[in-house]
């Protein structure tokens, strides 16, 4: 499958991106990548931990019309930037040849993501229109692997009209998938008055999480826990304000700034559930000095720098490399479970389930912060503990 996955790639023409390899100083980005030339084969994938690619597919894309031609002006920042000491292997397979229909891109998206992700190689999908997401999602479906989605996005782009079909109303795609593979959906950053109450309310019902802005810029490291539990991550480049990347029609004066931005990548690059990223709605077309390029190149830097700093910290039950804790909550009726990583100091809560299914076998472990812990010794039972918990008894009748 490896060898197939070349045919549907057109390789990166080097002019283009205004980029000449210079071997004897072999220190910027550009020339350490594996990149997929006329000149230089396909890569070898058996090594490559991290393989980017553009899909110039926006026949969905909402009032963005020209989001489909960032891939190169990325290439262009990123291959000038320095790399770091133990940078990952990464490889640049060049920009997906689309399919005749959106559909076709999709199916061929959901090919390439499967065949990366099933080796252990993190996709990193450079857009193109966020609806692309739904495709990455299909790569799981594909996989029969249970996931969690994190969006960076200003809006939950659920779609309020019966049969909207666009960028900004992929979600509900996904949710009426079946069988289903999305265990949870988290949205970081949304912003109130661009986000319907009705829209609130359904992400209420569904147990889904959602995160104001505000809450965020007071306090960013609150993502961390998330991304650490997050599968597939979504960012929609409408999320950083205007002054730090102005290529994207719906970016507006508020969002997260670019030293945010870079960190929440820095988070899921250190992510050892995370296995796969798109960053969508770029649009050079409304860049100003190549900004928004510069920001995304930055982004991929740090996503990388977090790759190189991952940890093999989850707690193994059957090892004493972390310490235990136990907290009774309301008189005894709840009992959390607390890890502590003796090495890290990063912290995981356990979740109790009447009927255990393999399916959800990574979710009875969910990563969290020592304020949920303070809360717990508060006698405060923690929400996102409480979330999966109700999830998990929910479909314990499901199939192992």
């Amino acid at each position: 499958m490896m060898e197939e996955l070349s045919l549907y790639f057109e390789p990166v023409s080097l002019h283009d991106v205004d980029f000449f390899p210079v071997k004897e100083r072999a220190h910027r980005i550009g020339d350490r990548l594996h990149i997929f030339t006329e000149e230089e084969a396909f890569p070898e994938l058996d090594s490559i931990r991290i393989a980017l690619f553009g899909v110039a597919e926006e026949r969905k894309a909402y009032q963005n019309t020209g989001c489909s031609l960032g891939a190169n002006e990325i290439r262009k920042q990123l291959y000038a930037l320095y790399g770091f000491k133990e940078m990952p292997e990464v490889a640049d397979l060049g920009n997906l040849r689309c399919g005749k229909t959106v559909e076709d891109t999709y199916r061929i998206v959901q090919e390439v993501c499967a065949a990366l992700i099933s080796q252990q190689t993190i996709p990193v999908i450079l857009g193109g229109s966020q609806d692309l997401t739904y495709a990455n999602y299909l790569a799981y479906e594909q996989l029969q692997e249970v996931i969690n989605i994190t969006s960076v996005d200003t809006r939950f782009d659920i779609g309020n009209k019966l049969g909207e079909d666009a960028s900004n109303a992929y979600f509900h795609k996904i949710i009426l998938r079946k069988p289903n593979y999305l265990f949870n959906y988290t949205n970081l950053g949304y912003q109130s008055y661009f986000v319907d109450p009705d829209d609130v309310a359904l992400m209420q019902k569904l147990k889904f999480d959602a995160y104001r802005f505000g809450k965020l810029h007071e306090e960013l490291f609150f993502c961390e826990p998330i991304l650490r539990d997050t599968t597939l991550l979504s960012i929609d480049m409408a999320a950083v304000r205007f002054s730090d990347a102005p290529g994207c029609r719906h970016t507006s004066p508020n969002g997260f700034n670019g030293q945010e931005i870079c960190a929440l990548c820095r988070f899921a690059g250190a992510s050892n559930r995370l296995s796969s990223l798109g960053i969508y709605e770029y649009n050079p077309t409304f860049d100003i000095a190549d900004q928004s390029a510069k920001l995304i190149a930055e982004m991929l830097w740090y996503f990388m720098e977090g790759f190189s700093l991952r940890q093999n910290d989850q707690p193994d039950l059957m090892k004493e490399d972390y310490i235990k804790y136990i907290v009774g909550i309301q008189e005894g009726l709840y009992q959390v479970i607390f890890y502590e990583n003796k090495t890290s100091h990063r912290w995981w809560m356990e979740v109790p389930c009447t009927h255990k299914k393999s399916r959800y076998e990574q979710m009875y472990l969910i990563p969290c912060s020592p304020k949920d812990y303070e809360a717990a010794c508060r006698n405060e039972l923690p929400e996102r503990w409480l979330a999966n918990f109700q999830k998990l008894e929910e479909n314990s009748n499901d199939p192992a």
